[in-house]
């Protein structure tokens, strides 16, 4: 379901946008028409994945962790410039039936902000239990607990962009 919203090293590139880069950088600084990004949106961190719309492919790509909202919009901006993707995607939390909350409005509020701002389309993915699932994956790699305790936002971004990514090549079928 989705809608639209109205530890390989750390690159000089992650640096600068600032948290945590689990995926290498992008192959070329052309733009790619298949990037897209997605967000897992948290009041501390965002987890970041990076998708190819041609190859169905996602990948867990970065955590992003600032003081403030502004820093944290700062550095998205950083990865927005650097993968220059064709469109986002954020997590829409929901309940098992599908019930929204405080957090899904916060997470809206974060696409509508993330469209303003870079002028993208953005739509909204279903992100129910992509968190644990994605606790469930990195335990099954020996990169679960506390010491993995940041790759969890960016791996449950890059479950549901995958299970996004799943749709849209399905519905072109």
């Amino acid at each position: 379901m989705h809608e639209e919203a109205g530890e390989q090293g750390v690159s000089s590139k992650a640096s600068a946008a600032g948290g945590k880069r689990f995926s290498h950088h992008p192959s070329s600084l052309a733009p790619h028409p298949a990037t897209i990004l997605a967000f897992d949106f948290g009041a501390r961190r965002i987890g970041v994945a990076v998708g190819d719309s041609e190859t169905g492919t996602a990948n867990a790509l970065a955590l992003v962790c600032a003081a403030s909202f502004a820093g944290r919009m700062e550095k998205i901006e950083a990865l927005v410039r650097e993968w220059r993707p064709q469109r986002l995607v954020v997590g829409l939390p929901v309940t098992l039936a599908g019930a929204e909350s405080e957090t899904s409005r916060d997470a809206r509020r974060f696409a509508r902000r993330l469209a303003a701002r870079f002028a993208l389309p953005v739509d909204l993915a279903d992100e129910r239990l992509s968190s644990a699932a994605a606790e469930e994956r990195l335990r099954e790699c020996g990169r679960g607990g506390q010491k993995h305790k940041d790759l969890v936002h960016a791996e449950a971004a890059r479950i549901f962009l995958q299970s996004y990514l799943d749709e849209q090549h399905a519905s072109r079928r």
